[in-house]
């Protein structure tokens, strides 16, 4: 359909490594678009990505750097622009996870969490919007969570419930600077997703016990988030931006 069709466009994706990033980096290729694949230089998964893009038929390109460090960014979506062509949709998935009580928490565990998940995705946006504003054209994805909403039974995450949360004002903040400019900027909240990190041997009863909890009686497969990056970016939503969409599976419906 063509209200959602990205074909020929060119992507820039963080996180594309693993996980969620990986998957819309893929789901993305099926839709015709070119990817910029970036993700830390260790990163085991980037090359399978930029490689499976290959194998879909389109272009792609790995992107070594860190989110943040504003001119590893600058450097990316300006390589982007070179071997692709203009940048006009970007998905920032790039973050990290961790929890421990918050009167035990040291400052150096607070502190590095929210520069990944939020200064690197400020710094993320900023990069890929100045090269938007030029054209005139442009959305932008972020990957936020719903513990940016709610509270997880459970877990001991002051740290990265509020940087989430901060991720999807942020996400409104820039949403509304740039809409008379022709930048959309929207958030996917996911809930539990069967990422790397929450498939680990040591996971296995919590994840059973978060599956119980939903009303879906399941947890998301990472490609989940695909298809509302997908529709989110794409002219079907073009009066959408400043949106969380909660992708769920109906949690913080309970």
């Amino acid at each position: 359909m063509e209200l959602f069709s990205l074909f020929g466009q060119n992507a820039f994706v963080t996180g594309a490594g693993s996980g969620i990033g990986q998957k819309i980096a893929l789901y993305l290729a099926k839709a015709g678009v070119n990817v910029g694949c970036f993700d830390l230089p260790n990163s085991a998964g980037l090359a399978d990505t930029a490689e499976q893009v290959k194998k879909l038929g389109r272009q792609s390109i790995i992107l070594t750097g860190d989110v943040t460090k504003p001119d590893d960014l600058e450097k990316s979506v300006n390589q982007v622009e070179t071997e692709l062509g203009n940048l006009s949709l970007a998905v920032n998935c790039a973050g990290i996870a961790n929890a421990n009580p918050a009167e035990e928490m040291s400052i150096e565990q607070w502190q590095r969490l929210y520069d990944i998940n939020v200064k690197g995705l400020f710094l993320s946006c900023q990069a890929e919007a100045r090269l938007m504003l030029k054209h005139g054209r442009g959305s932008i994805v972020n990957i936020a969570s719903m513990s940016g909403v709610i509270v997880n039974r459970g877990l001991m995450q002051a740290h990265y419930n509020s940087a989430k949360a901060a991720v999807i004002h942020m996400t409104k903040s820039m949403a509304v600077e740039w809409a008379e400019r022709g930048v959309r900027v929207n958030a996917i909240s996911p809930g539990y997703t069967a990422t790397p990190m929450n498939t680990r041997p040591e996971m296995v009863d919590q994840m059973k016990q978060f599956a119980s909890e939903t009303p879906m009686q399941r947890i998301a497969e990472p490609d989940e988030m695909a298809g509302p990056a997908i529709f989110l970016l794409s002219e079907a939503a073009s009066f959408c931006t400043g949106v969380n969409l909660l992708v769920d599976g109906g949690f913080c419906c309970w």
